[in-house]
């Protein structure tokens, strides 16, 4: 709500406080109180497994039902519930690749994953606090649109050395990367230019998360790092943008490689007078709470895998930056989370979705965290905006949102 807040468990303090006085406890203490009846949850110290059940208030679901209460759920138990992503801690299946499933969420068993439902709580609540304190002044923070880009295969046939052509060649002959390695056509994942020209017209301020695994695997297919074509590309993207990280997926069970890769993105660009610390993992790869325990250990700061990779929509029920809680500490960390609720791969691999489908998501995205005063961060990758067959559509699409939001 921007509002500075005083914590208290003097009861006498409380008492003689002039201003807004919200009691969370167990009973009411005052009469000229906003009381909410706390439940156990933000009082326990273990993690177990918790009674979930949700309920309809106005238009919206809500959890930690209570009774004899100024508010009809405790806010803060639930918001901190979704925040803390505690039921990923929980005993839980995998995907096939390893991760938090999204058919074991509640958000998606109650069917309010395309909403941010945290912020959709918090105006309710500040409505009933003006409501009851006239005085009580709002700060909302203002919505932002954040664009965000993987480079996870800088190009399709440029600058990948002769063996790999050739063997790229022989299993589907192309005569288009024959123009692109002759000179004679634009590589058809190379759309640096074309995002540059983007951003000056919309005026936009993304962030970029490059690819430097140290050598290729079956999910790292980028250029490597040391050729001077990366290294080129890296330097010149974080020279004019904010850059950072996209931990290869050799690095989700290695550390070392990890601390490699970051050493690597941050010695590339120090011409640039800059040290990144953002980080999204590539295949949206970790589980919690080592996989950010990893990042805190490495230096990152930011973090902006908090997504699924494999459906669109709030993971975490917001669409607000915040810092990551871990349950199994029971302590605050320094690690600032940027949920994002929309990657184009989403849509193409996992949902399906037409261009034309995938622009009206889009909108539904944009629409909501605008509602909410949110951040709108999403996720789209060169090489599916580019000029591939495979993605055709795709760039058109990108393009035509971008002139929609700004009408």
């Amino acid at each position: 709500m921007g509002v500075d807040i005083a914590i208290t468990t003097h009861i006498t303090s409380f008492k003689n406080h002039t201003g807004i006085k919200i009691n969370y406890s167990s009973r009411r203490i005052v009469d000229d109180e906003i009381f909410i009846r706390s439940t156990n949850l933000l009082f326990e110290k273990d993690i177990r497994e918790q009674q979930i059940e949700c309920f309809e208030i106005k238009s919206y679901k809500a959890f930690f039902q209570i009774s004899e209460s100024d508010w009809s759920f405790d806010i803060f138990a639930a918001a901190f519930y979704l925040l803390s992503r505690y039921e990923e801690y929980l005993p839980h299946s995998k995907d096939e690749y390893g991760r938090y499933g999204h058919k074991n969420s509640i958000a998606f068993k109650e069917d309010f994953l395309h909403l941010p439902l945290i912020n959709i709580w918090v105006k309710d609540f500040a409505d009933a606090i003006q409501k009851k304190y006239p005085i009580f002044n709002i700060q909302y923070s203002t919505f932002k649109f954040v664009p965000t880009y993987d480079i996870d295969i800088a190009y399709s046939y440029k600058h990948k050395g002769f063996s790999r052509n050739i063997g790229g060649f022989l299993r589907s002959p192309s005569f288009t990367r024959l123009l692109v390695l002759l000179r004679l056509r634009k590589d058809p994942f190379d759309t640096f230019d074309k995002l540059d020209a983007l951003h000056q017209q919309y005026n936009l301020q993304p962030i970029y998360f490059f690819l430097l695994a140290q050598k290729n695997g079956v999910y790292d297919k980028n250029i490597l790092p040391h050729t001077k074509a990366m290294q080129k590309l890296v330097k010149n993207i974080a020279s004019k943008y904010i850059a950072g990280i996209h931990p290869s997926w050799q690095s989700g069970d290695d550390i070392s490689l990890l601390k490699e890769e970051v050493g690597k993105f941050n010695a590339l660009i120090q011409t640039t007078d800059n040290v990144s610390t953002r980080s999204r993992q590539h295949y949206i790869r970790f589980n919690l709470p080592e996989g950010y325990t990893r990042l805190i250990d490495v230096g990152i700061t930011d973090d902006h895998s908090m997504g699924y990779g494999s459906i669109n929509g709030f993971r975490a029920s917001t669409a607000t930056p915040f810092y990551w809680f871990d349950l199994s500490t029971n302590k605050r960390t320094d690690l600032r989370i940027h949920p994002f609720c929309y990657m184009e791969a989403n849509s193409f691999y996992e949902q399906k979705l037409t261009p034309v489908q995938a622009l009206e998501e889009l909108k539904h995205y944009y629409s909501i965290c605008k509602n909410v005063n949110g951040t709108f961060i999403t996720v789209f990758h060169n090489h599916m905006i580019g000029r591939d067959k495979l993605f055709t559509g795709w760039g058109e699409m990108y393009e035509q949102f971008l002139q929609q939001m700004k009408e």
